[in-house]
């Protein structure tokens, strides 16, 4: 958790914390696994209302943020939704809504009214089978016909696809990088749920045969402008996650150091074993190192200094040490912490699959070390 937030910075975080709590409890995250839009749609309206897809809109276009670095307030609402294992297309929706804000044309913009309200939700389609390119080499083709293009390809783990009302399609182009907004009841594009390791967001497969466009479903201009764009979607993609991993696995040390307190061995806590002490002082340490990562990732993003190379130290140490805190806290817990009744696996779930997408923290490493001439 971040130590240099204004007071309207604060208030906002306890205010999404609140919110949470209150109004999405563990029990009712666990209600709504079954449900297969994966969060009721009002409530994620009500969770526009406080702000939580705005924060990347501009004011003219209807939205708004409570400091002047959008950014730093995202990676809060993050954090806490990573913290409650909170559902929601709360990730695609902000990061298909800043690019729509910045590169889309006046008709696109339109449809942010109805974002920043809760009323549409955004998904963002651009994995694919054979992982995701992180040198923007993409199999999903965008060929031009007369006037417009004739899209083809598949993409996997689409997260929220099924919910949403317009996907953002990124594609290759003759001129470079291409990205479609399309309403998702276009022709010849058909979305299949998939399952997934985490229970309380939905992805799902979005197969694009022969879909026919025109040239006012482009966002942006193809070639250096899209790419751009692609990498600014995703390294705010990447450090969302890390937020969210890094909310969940403090949230898991809290809970276990109360367990390790609570419970009893040979007549002591858990917690006074001094061997235990040391693996909770390594916890501690990955869980502030990874606030902190986050906290310098966002910081990065914001001023727009080597962002990629610091949402990449992020996803590198987060990505690994949050997954590494929560089994080492299954392993505290003993043989309760591997039921399905207790939340810890919750929790590990989401970590997990969060650590897989957008490039693993191999992935990432192997980027720094060509990012720093090695």
């Amino acid at each position: 958790m971040r130590y240099d937030l204004t007071d309207d910075q604060e208030f906002f975080r306890e205010t999404a914390r609140r919110f949470i709590e209150t109004e999405v409890p563990i029990s009712t995250v666990r209600e709504w696994h079954d449900l297969a839009e994966g969060c009721p749609q009002n409530w994620w309206r009500s969770a526009a209302e406080l702000g939580w897809t705005s924060l990347l809109v501009p004011e003219n276009l209807g939205g708004g943020s409570i400091s002047d670095r959008p950014i730093v307030d995202l990676s809060i609402v993050a954090d806490e939704m990573g913290r409650g294992i909170t559902p929601g297309p709360f990730m695609p929706t902000n990061v298909v809504a800043d690019t729509i804000a910045r590169s889309g044309n006046p008709a696109q913009q339109t449809l942010l009214e109805e974002v920043v309200s809760g009323q549409a939700m955004l998904a963002w389609a651009v994995n694919e089978p054979d992982g995701l390119h992180l040198d923007n080499n993409f199999a999903t083709h965008a060929t031009p016909t007369n006037g417009g293009y004739t899209i083809a390809g598949t993409k996997v783990a689409v997260e929220a696809a099924a919910q949403a009302h317009h996907l953002l399609v990124t594609a290759t182009a003759p001129n470079g990088l291409a990205q479609f907004l399309l309403p998702t009841n276009t022709v010849g594009l058909t979305i299949t749920p998939q399952e997934s390791l985490d229970l309380g967001r939905r992805f799902a497969q979005v197969q694009l045969e022969g879909v026919q466009v025109g040239t006012d479903a482009l966002v942006g201009s193809p070639g250096a402008p899209t790419e751009a764009d692609v990498c600014r979607q995703r390294n705010i993609m990447v450090l969302l996650q890390c937020a969210d991993n890094a909310g969940a696995a403090s949230k898991v040390l809290e809970f276990t150091v109360e367990y390790a307190f609570d419970r009893y061995s040979f007549g002591r806590p858990l917690a006074s074993y001094q061997a235990l002490k040391h693996r909770f002082a390594d916890m501690k340490m990955w869980a502030e190192a990874s606030c902190a990562a986050v906290d310098g990732a966002a910081d990065a993003l914001a001023a727009g200094q080597a962002e990629a190379q610091m949402i990449s130290v992020a996803k590198s140490y987060v990505g690994d040490y949050s997954v590494e805190l929560m089994h080492e806290c299954v392993q505290m817990h003993g043989g309760i912490g591997v039921t399905y009744d207790h939340d810890l696996h919750l929790y590990l779930r989401r970590a997990t699959v969060n650590r897989g997408l957008f490039g693993t923290p191999s992935d990432h490493r192997a980027q720094l070390s060509q990012m720093l001439g090695y």
